[in-house]
């Protein structure tokens, strides 16, 4: 199994219900579900979906089971062709309450679907799903359902194929939230798919307007995926390309005044300046804090790693959200799989950032690095990070105070040994039930490099 996502990596890198109601209708047999299209279930209004909060879905001492139950003909629209990621109708079912319709559909990039489906072109996804797992994302407010799942409208399961460790997204994540960023949660679950034990993935939060809510108290402004304020050409964006990110306030006529005028400050500021106006419309704590952490477990597949392709680059995996009443923009992170694995040595040359914190090269022009002569630039070139590569003493204390705290050896391992004695079974009974899930040995041999990688990071 090391091996298989070893090579596939390669790949990559080329690239660049109730609860004893009487109601039978709420409790759907799998028998039924395969002959029957996907019912409409009416909830009376005391299923604990409605009464809980998010909190319970995200409670780090448990393992939830969640079961998906899709008609044969959806789920074949759906396996055929996993890269259209493409909705069809299910069924949720969830500690004996039913939750149907929702949307259910395959989600990921290339690197989340190379070596998972029949294609011949691992850089172009197509084809049909050839692995156990594929990343899921179901839509529980399909078809404007207003009643929401545990205060959320969308459930996020990635299979984590790339991560034989199965820590690396759910550790980064409350790393980043223990030192004040705001950030997704996440857990472990197992899923069932009409019946059949899928095997165990991480439960990540949808950053949308119910994270939102959940973080901010400001909770009704601008919410952007994968759009830097300022482009590598120390501009601002147009405001379309603002709206096209948009996560939330969707619209051809949302205002994004706050985004583009601070773009346009930073644009316009040498460094001094510069600071002035991140002190004024950032929190400079907590954006130092996650550059402390971002470096420190060596998310080089997040904001500070910006690729080019035909000379214009960029980064990917974060979301800005801005307080439209203090007009203070916020970082924050995603899609972690590829966090930990550079701490040591760059063994991933498409994700490993050549400069260290603070550091450029090449006059500030796009360069070749690594084996593969990928093209990136430094971050350090970018004007905003230049703005926050000034507060080195600030920087070097948030990364102290994040070493000897939350990152520290005691606290860690035994986060790391709760969450292994959580999952052990289930992840024993995925590889007896798979042929390509991973053993408990070549589980067990990959946690023990985290650790290896996690000590080397405290001390270098």
């Amino acid at each position: 199994m090391i091996i298989r996502i070893f090579l596939l990596s390669v790949l990559l890198f080329a690239l660049a219900t109730c609860q004893d109601r009487d109601d039978d209708a709420l409790v759907i047999a799998v028998e039924e579900m395969e002959e029957i299209d996907t019912p409409t279930v009416e909830p009376i209004g005391t299923e604990s979906y409605l009464e809980g909060n998010s909190d319970y879905i995200f409670d780090q001492n448990k393992l939830h089971t969640f079961e998906l139950k899709i008609a044969e003909d959806q789920l074949a629209i759906i396996d055929q062709d996993p890269a259209a990621e493409e909705f069809v109708e299910g069924t949720l079912i969830f500690e004996g309450d039913t939750i149907s319709p929702v949307g259910v559909r395959y989600k990921g990039s290339v690197g989340a679907f190379v070596g998972c489906l029949s294609g011949p072109n691992p850089f172009s996804p197509s084809g049909s799903k050839v692995c156990t797992k594929l990343s899921m994302k179901v839509k529980i407010n399909w078809k404007g359902r207003e009643e929401k799942f545990f205060d959320l409208k969308k459930l996020q399961f990635h299979s984590m194929n790339n991560d034989p460790s199965q820590m690396r997204e759910r550790l980064g994540y409350h790393l980043f939230g223990e030192m004040g960023v705001s950030t997704p949660r996440a857990v472990h679950a197992r899923l069932l798919i009409n019946g059949e034990y899928a095997g165990l993935f991480a439960l990540v939060e949808q950053i949308d307007n119910r994270f939102v809510k959940y973080n901010f108290d400001d909770d009704d402004g601008n919410l952007y995926k994968e759009i830097w304020p300022i482009s590598m050409e120390g501009a601002p964006f147009s405001d379309q390309e603002y709206r096209d990110a948009l996560k939330t306030n969707e619209g051809n006529n949302t205002n994004v005044d706050i985004i583009r005028n601070f773009a346009q400050s930073i644009a316009d500021a040498d460094l001094a300046e510069g600071r002035m106006i991140v002190e004024q419309r950032m929190n400079l704590e907590d954006a130092l804090s996650y550059a402390a952490v971002d470096r420190t477990i060596r998310h080089d597949d997040g904001p500070f790693h910006w690729y080019c392709f035909g000379g214009e680059c960029a980064s990917h995996n974060f979301y800005w959200y801005e307080e439209p009443g203090a007009e203070k923009l916020h970082l924050i992170p995603w899609d972690l799989d590829h966090a930990f694995e550079n701490i040591r040595a760059n063994v991933n040359p498409v994700t490993a950032i050549a400069d260290a914190w603070g550091a450029s090269q090449n006059n500030c022009e796009p360069f070749n690095s690594g084996p593969f002569s990928l093209v990136q630039w430094s971050a350090s070139c970018d004007k905003l990070t230049q703005v926050w590569n000034t507060y080195e003493v600030k920087y070097l204390q948030a990364k102290q105070e994040f070493i000897n705290g939350p990152f520290a050896q005691s606290e860690v391992d035994q986060l790391l040994n709760d969450w292994q004695n959580q999952i052990r079974e289930a992840t024993t009974e995925a590889n007896d039930s798979h042929d390509d899930a991973i053993s408990i040995g070549e589980w067990e041999s990959a946690m023990s490099e985290l650790q290896d990688q996690l000590e080397f990071a405290r001390n270098n």
